[in-house]
């Protein structure tokens, strides 16, 4: 098993922003079943990216892990279906 991981992210909150730990990651819209095509995107040095499914603007935020958003319901649980 590899020892990183893409962390997947979602809007199913409908802020207009969800601040991210990860600079490389997936968004999958919302939760199933109302998700669209789950798309790598990577942000590079860019501080924010925008996904060109759902228009959800994703901003780096130093201060969380990679795998946390803020809101925090935008992340996936550990283990949690994507």
């Amino acid at each position: 098993m590899a020892d990183n991981t893409v962390p997947y992210f979602h809007n199913s909150p409908g802020v207009p922003v969800v601040e991210i730990g990860a600079r490389e990651f997936k968004c999958t819209g919302s939760k199933a079943p109302h998700d669209h095509p789950h798309i790598y995107l990577d942000m590079g040095q860019d501080e924010e990216i925008v996904c060109p499914y759902c228009s959800t603007l994703f901003k780096h935020a130093n201060d969380l892990g990679a795998s946390d958003a803020r809101p925090a319901e935008a992340g996936y649980a550990s283990g949690e279906a994507v």
